[in-house]
């Protein structure tokens, strides 16, 4: 099963972060407004409250204390994954924040920040589901399916380390958003989701038992947020995660949000 405590470990970004950590005076940003973007697609890192209809979670904490400390004002827009980075690369959006996996070839389009999270990818199922229970034993299911978005980590992952090396393999069903694998996988639809770590909590917290995960974890991600190439705010907002690291408020949000929160309570 799903283990918490392994969610934690896996989130230790402490060990990620440069000697800036213990900087105590950081930039003062002189009350700017700073546009966020974000798909509110991954409980628990930011999503829609299902009780209030507020937008909350993990990144969000971190993205207001980070303009506290740096004296910007934050103003959050939404778009889906399969626009957000072009959006950003195209000056759309000041930041953007979604558990995007730093990765080389994005940083072809953007510049992302010094890592804020570590999280390590995972095979969501129903939680019915004993004809697999790991990656090999996936692929052997013929008739197995996976939702994944396109040109994500999960993609990438269900091509190269599961199946056979082919990005038109008809195993593979495409959707927009996060959230429509998830909801493919609960029809039964699909066989399997690959997702991070954060995000396959919070799924499993909040479906009573429907899914769960199996399997041992496929590989590591460290997550960053966004910038428009050659962005002024990536130097400050580097500086704000080593402070919040140095101090404790990265563990603390870790604790709130992978240990006491539960979904619809």
């Amino acid at each position: 099963m799903f283990s918490r405590r392994a969610v934690l470990a896996g989130l230790a970004a402490a060990a990620l972060m440069p000697a800036l950590a213990f900087a105590t005076d950081l930039p003062d940003l002189g009350g700017k407004t700073v546009v966020v973007v974000t798909e509110n697609a991954y409980p628990p890192l930011q999503f829609v409250d299902p009780k209030s209809g507020e937008q909350i979670g993990w990144e969000y904490d971190a993205m207001n204390e980070i303009a506290k400390r740096l004296n910007f004002k934050v103003e959050y827009q939404n778009a889906s994954w399969d626009t957000m980075i072009q959006a950003v690369s195209d000056n759309q959006y000041n930041i953007g924040m979604t558990g995007i996996t730093i990765k080389d070839d994005r940083k072809e389009k953007v510049d992302f920040s010094d890592p804020y999270m570590r999280s390590q990818q995972f095979m969501l199922v129903r939680g019915d589901e004993e004809r697999f229970n790991d990656a090999k034993s996936f692929a052997a299911l013929n008739d197995g399916l996976i939702a994944a978005q396109p040109g994500t980590s999960p993609f990438y992952t269900a091509v190269y380390e599961i199946l056979d090396g082919n990005e038109q393999n008809p195993r593979i069903k495409l959707f927009e958003t996060f959230g429509a694998t998830v909801q493919a996988l609960q029809a039964g639809d699909v066989d399997l989701v690959l997702t991070d770590s954060v995000a396959a909590k919070g799924y499993v917290d909040a479906s009573g038992g429907k899914l769960k995960v199996v399997g041992e974890p496929l590989g590591t991600e460290d997550f960053g947020f966004i910038f428009p190439k050659g962005s002024d705010l990536v130097a400050p907002v580097n500086a704000a995660i080593a402070a919040l690291t140095a101090d404790g408020t990265l563990e603390s949000l870790n604790k709130k949000w992978f240990l006491d929160y539960k979904m619809g309570e």
